[in-house]
């Protein structure tokens, strides 16, 4: 009987190391990764970041903004402004003239919000593209629950038809030069051409030459003497 109860306590710990073994090879075989990409890619659709063009100062985009596009882009500001001369406020304070005035202290008599209020100077170009792309970080504790429009062009726009809502509208701003730095490959490129311009500028030694420079005898068009 023990003989019998022995044979099986054996088996049943054979079982139970060869269940272990399966368990630490199978975690082996088949441990995952968290992918350094998640998800799956969707063909037409853009990764967030992916080949996001450069940042660009609001001039560049200002030098060829169009009022009437901009004039559509404002209508999903018409639920709170209104930019007609002599316009009441509404739940945001009408926008005639609104460059060149102090900002959040218009003179409309709309009460501002103390973030904003307490900015400080006047509503230019820069100082309105930035409050539109992002009002809350502009002016944290701002009342304007508006998200802000990220498309620089929508903001060029949008200013110059706001500009051109005004007594006296200004200029818009020339597209400044670019400073961008060459790319390694453009760099290259020039390197590869200047050395090519130099290398065959450079004269063809003959062999009383090239000796005299302690150099060995040169074969081909290079060996040859004047006259030979």
């Amino acid at each position: 009987m023990n003989d019998r109860n022995n044979t099986i306590a054996g088996w049943v710990l054979f079982a139970g190391i060869v269940a272990l073994g399966s368990s630490i090879v199978s975690s082996e075989v088949f441990n995952s990764h968290r992918p350094e990409t998640m998800g799956y890619p969707i063909e037409g659709v853009e990764v967030e970041g992916a080949g996001a063009e450069a940042a660009k100062p609001i001039e560049f985009y200002l030098a060829s903004a169009d009022p009437t596009k901009g004039e559509q882009v404002f209508k999903k500001c018409t639920a709170c402004h209104n930019a007609d001369q002599g316009g009441a406020n509404a739940l945001g304070p009408n926008l005639w003239g609104v460059l060149g005035e102090p900002i959040g202290k218009g003179a409309h008599g709309f009460a501002f919000s103390e973030a904003l209020a307490g900015k400080g100077g006047n509503w230019d170009f820069n100082s309105l593209s930035e409050w539109l792309s992002n009002p809350k970080k502009f002016a944290p504790g701002t009342k304007m629950t508006f998200a802000g429009l990220g498309n620089p062009e929508d903001r060029a726009n949008v200013i110059a038809f706001l500009n051109a809502h005004s007594d006296a509208p200004k200029p818009l701003p020339a597209a400044p030069a670019e400073t961008a730095e060459a790319s390694p490959e453009k760099a290259a490129a020039e390197a590869a051409g200047a050395g090519a311009e130099k290398a065959a500028n450079e004269p063809v030694l003959n062999e009383a030459q090239a000796a005299a420079g302690g150099k060995k005898s040169l074969g081909g068009e290079a060996a040859k003497q004047p006259g030979q």
